[in-house]
C-alpha cells in the first residue's frame, strides 16, 4: 500500500467545443444582408407603383420580361427619345429602322407584309386550294377523276400556291418521243381544266425530265422539258383555258428530281402552280 501512494494520479480534462463561436459567427450576417436587400427591393417597388404612370409601368414590365422581343409601349424618362425605347413598336417606323404589324413601313406595306387583311386573303385562298385538292384527289366523294388518273396526280399547298404535279411511271408515260402527249397526258389536262374553274389564280407551268445517260454527247433534258411544258400549255389552251391565266412556262430539265435515282421515270413530270394572288 505504501508503494501505491508514489503513483501520480491521472487527470483527464474534457473540453466542450461549441461550433460557430456563438454570436461571433458570420452566417447570420449573410441572412441579414439578404433580408435587407429584399426589403429595399420591396420599398423600391412600392415607390415605383406610386410614382409612375400606367404606360411607364407597362414599359418597365416589358423590359424585364424575357419572352417579349419587341415592346409595344416604352418606358418613362426625358432622354433623347423622350422616354421611348428604340425597340418599342411605336418608335421603329418613325425612326425609319423597321416596322411592326401595327405600323408597317412603306416597303412592307407595298409587299403586303404585316397586314391582317392579307392574312385573311391567304386563308381564303388556302380554303379554295383545299377544295381543288379534294376534287383532284377524290377526297369527300366529289371527285370526277378516274382512279387510274389519280395515281399520276400529286398536290401540295406551299407559300407559292397550289402545286399540281402530273408524273409518269414506267408503265404509263406522259409523252411519246420528246414532246408528243399521250392520251394519259390529254386526260390529265382535262382534269386540270376542271380544277381551273374552281381556282381562278394565274398559272405557272413547269417541265421536268429524268436524267439522260451520261454517255450522250449532248444532254437534251433542257430542250425536252421546255417542249413538254409548251405542249401541255397548248393542251390547256385547247381546253378553253384563257391564255391570260398562264403567267410563265419554265424548263427545269433534270435539275429537280423527285427520286434519288435521277433516271427514274417518276422524275418525268409536269407541274402546274396555281400562284397566290400578289405573287405572280
Amino acid at each position: 500500500m505504501g508503494g501505491d501512494s508514489n503513483v501520480a494520479p491521472v487527470i483527464i480534462k474534457r473540453k466542450k467545443v461549441v461550433g460557430g463561436d456563438g454570436h461571433h459567427g458570420g452566417a447570420w450576417k449573410v441572412a441579414y444582408a439578404d433580408f435587407v436587400t429584399a426589403m429595399m427591393a420591396f420599398f423600391l417597388l412600392m415607390w415605383l407603383l406610386n410614382a409612375t404612370t400606367e404606360k411607364q409601368r407597362k414599359g418597365i414590365a416589358d423590359y424585364f420580361s424575357p419572352t417579349v422581343a419587341m415592346a409595344r409601349v416604352s418606358g418613362g424618362g426625358n432622354g433623347p427619345l423622350g422616354g421611348e425605347s428604340v425597340f418599342a413598336e411605336n418608335v421603329l417606323p418613325r425612326m425609319g429602322t423597321g416596322s411592326t404589324s401595327l405600323r408597317p413601313t412603306a416597303d412592307n406595306r407595298e409587299k403586303g407584309s404585316f397586314s391582317q387583311g392579307d392574312d385573311a386573303d391567304q386563308d381564303a385562298q388556302n380554303e379554295v386550294f383545299e377544295q381543288a385538292e379534294d376534287m383532284l384527289m377524290g377526297r369527300g366523294g366529289e371527285s370526277m377523276v378516274a382512279d387510274e388518273l389519280m395515281k399520276h396526280i400529286y398536290t401540295e399547298v406551299t407559300d407559292e400556291g397550289l402545286i399540281v404535279e402530273f408524273f409518269e411511271t414506267e408503265e404509263a408515260p406522259l409523252f411519246t418521243g420528246e414532246a408528243e402527249p399521250t392520251q394519259l397526258m390529254r386526260d390529265l389536262a382535262i382534269v386540270l381544266g376542271r380544277a381551273a374553274q374552281i381556282v381562278t389564280n394565274p398559272l405557272a407551268i413547269e417541265g421536268h425530265t429524268a436524267a439522260y445517260p451520261v454517255v450522250l454527247a449532248r444532254n437534251p433534258s433542257w430542250d425536252v422539258s421546255a417542249m413538254r411544258a409548251a405542249a401541255f400549255r397548248e393542251l390547256l389552251f385547247d381546253g378553253a383555258l384563257p391564255q391570260a391565266r398562264v403567267q410563265r412556262v419554265t424548263s427545269h430539265a433534270d435539275r429537280e428530281p423527285r427520286q434519288e435515282n435521277r433516271m427514274d421515270a417518276r422524275n418525268n413530270r409536269i407541274e402546274v402552280v396555281f400562284l397566290r394572288k400578289g405573287k405572280e
